[in-house]
């Protein structure tokens, strides 16, 4: 729209120009400059760097960023649905506890008891043999004896059956069969009767509560040849076993910043539902609602997304209902940030609006299907993400703000001298040697500008905010009339004091400085110094600006080629106060309104008005 807005435009100023003035070289010259002041290339260029400095920044904390794009989605999610194990907790499993027949006994440290050891070793029996799951680590390091011997057979954990079961030939020649799992499993292979579990049902209650891990182990003391079917066969009850990790450290504080951000978290996880609860409250997920277990998901359909409203904490959860989750938190009109590991973490990754792999742990198929890698599978990171997220978009708005407004007195500037009969003011070498100027400070110096004080404190913006809508244009339109109509006065007004060339000189000098006062207001940070080290580069920038335009008025050829001369000592004064007006009204103008805004109204202070 813009491209050929200028092309009609600078068609129009040639033809214009060259029959007013008969003059159709100039005329040429004119419409470049027009074409040139108008199209605002700096859009592409602006939005690239500002991606790729973003997932610099992000890369420097451990964060991988797979799609550019999603780094500004970031900033609007809404709803966070995370694992437990690893991303709230450490993953650093240590046996806390083992209950055996009626007692608990703690096992963080010290010799074990003769029948908890057996508990254990019976728990090592149903684990690998070269073991990378935190819990068969720790079960392996607990265990009293391992014993020796050959892994016969294995069933893995599955969906209907959330166990691992291994049969032996041990190294005395007899055989048996381990298995380790989810309590409720443990508890239908051992086909005892409830009055003869109920014990191990409270204590497993009770281990839950405190926020343990919990796993039950049952043994068959002899495995003859035909032990196919795990299902059916004579598996005794062994105990229980408890394992601990801790939150990590900088889970709760990140909570806490999410939440004041407006964005909601909720724990998924396959654990038992007590445990999730616990290490719910212990992270600061809202547990009020209670917790949703994977068989009440698999009951529902359409009614799912209604029940999810409230509910934050997920128990027992299947991988392939973390995808159903994702779908009916989208229906809800949630911007869904999903955290995944496994193979089968994968459909729910690819329909989240922001799949978060982990990487540690994490399975090759995950980090394809994820929009972002976390190197360190740190929760604070996803937070620290959604922080640039919102940091980028206020800083890309602001960019953009700027380039419409520094456009509207490039265009004018060029095109209304001409319809006025006035000398021209810019000609294409002043619109290129201000491009120069206005590309690196749009596309640096916006991007280093940190974050609002209070960019954690609003909720999500919509997914329907526009990057760029009519306010922001609006604005950046005023800006640029206010700087136009400055510069232009100036300019005609120098033309009845001074030469051509001088006058030119100065409206230019006034325009340039103005744009740098421009690039400051717009770019600035409430409460951050304006000589704070992030902003050397936009010094730097106009120092180097400040350096050539006294170059070009000068040194005498220089001078030739922008059609310049030296203006004096009060005109270059006005030239700056002009430029610091026009330039920079909008920096005092937005602190007043923010002092408003902050500040109650003296009938709200004051309360009520009492008569007499």
């Amino acid at each position: 729209m813009f491209g050929f807005l200028a092309v009609v435009l600078s068609a129009t100023v040639v033809l214009a120009y060259g029959l007013m003035r008969g003059d159709w070289i100039e005329a040429l010259l004119a419409g470049i400059t027009v074409a040139i002041s108008l199209i605002p290339e700096e859009f592409p260029t602006v939005l690239a760097v500002f991606i790729a400095l973003g997932a610099w920044r992000l890369a420097r904390h451990q964060v991988l960023v797979r799609r550019g794009a999603v780094i500004e989605t970031l900033g609007s999610a809404t709803l966070l649905c995370v694992d437990k194990t690893g991303t709230l907790t450490e993953n650093r499993m240590s046996v806390a506890e083992v209950w055996v027949e009626g007692k608990s006994v703690d096992a963080s440290a010290g010799p074990l008891p003769p029948d908890a050891g057996l508990v254990l070793d019976a728990a090592a029996l149903a684990s690998a043999l070269q073991p990378t799951d935190p819990m068969d680590r720790a079960i392996r390091e607990r265990s009293p004896s391992t014993g020796g011997g050959t892994v016969t057979r294995a069933w893995p954990l599955e969906a209907k059956r959330m166990a691992v079961i291994q049969t032996w030939r041990l190294a005395d020649g007899k055989s048996a069969a381990a298995a380790k799992g989810a309590p409720e499993a443990i508890f239908s292979l051992c086909k005892a009767s409830e009055k003869t579990l109920a014990p191990a049902r409270e204590a497993l209650d009770a281990m839950a509560a405190r926020g343990l891990r919990v796993l039950a182990v049952a043994t068959v003391r002899q495995v003859d040849a035909g032990f196919t079917d795990p299902d059916q066969a004579p598996f005794i009850f062994s105990g229980l076993i408890g394992f601990l990790d801790p939150v990590r450290e900088d889970v709760p504080g990140a909570l806490q910043e999410a939440r004041r951000a407006g964005i909601s978290v909720a724990m998924i996880t396959g654990d038992y539902p007590a445990t999730a609860l616990e290490i719910a409250r212990q992270a600061g997920v809202d547990v009020d609602p209670g917790v949703m277990t994977g068989d009440e998901i698999a009951a529902l359909s359409a009614e799912l997304s209604e029940r999810i409203r409230t509910v934050r904490v997920f128990a027992r959860i299947q991988p392939q209902q973390k995808l159903a989750l994702v779908q009916a938190f989208k229906a809800n009109g949630e911007i869904v940030a999903m955290t995944g590991d496994g193979v089968n973490d994968a459909p729910a990754l690819q329909a989240a609006d922001i799949g978060i792999a982990m990487g540690k742990r994490g399975t090759d198929v995950a980090r394809e299907a994820a929009d972002i890698v976390l190197m360190d599978d740190s929760f604070g990171a996803i937070v620290g993400g959604v922080r640039l997220g919102r940091r980028i978009f206020a800083n890309l708005r602001k960019a953009l703000t700027f380039i419409v407004a520094v456009h509207v007195p490039l265009a004018g500037l060029a095109l209304i001298p001409i319809l006025m009969g006035a000398p021209p003011l810019l000609f294409p070498a002043h619109v290129v040697f201000l491009q120069l100027i206005i590309s690196p400070v749009c596309s640096l110096v916006f991007e280093a500008e940190p974050s609002e004080g209070d960019a954690m404190t609003k909720p999500p913006r919509s997914d329907t905010a526009s990057l760029f809508g009519p306010r922001q244009i609006a604005f950046g339109a005023l800006q640029g009339v206010v700087i136009l109509s400055g510069v232009l006065g100036f300019y005609v007004w120098m033309l009845a004091q001074a030469p051509e060339t001088e006058a030119r000189a100065a409206a230019f000098i006034a325009l340039a400085i103005a744009n740098m006062v421009l690039a400051l207001t717009d770019s600035a940070t409430s409460g951050v110094s304006l000589f704070d080290p992030h902003r050397r580069i936009f010094w730097l920038i106009c120092a180097s600006a400040v350096i050539v335009l006294g170059g070009c008025v000068s040194v005498p050829f220089v001078e030739d080629l922008f059609r310049f001369a030296t203006p004096s000592g009060d005109a270059l004064l006005l030239a700056i106060a002009v430029a610091l007006v026009s330039g920079g009204w909008a920096g005092p103008w937005r602190w007043i309104v923010q002092r408003a805004q902050a500040t109650p109204g003296p009938l709200r202070e004051a309360g009520p008005v009492v008569a007499g």
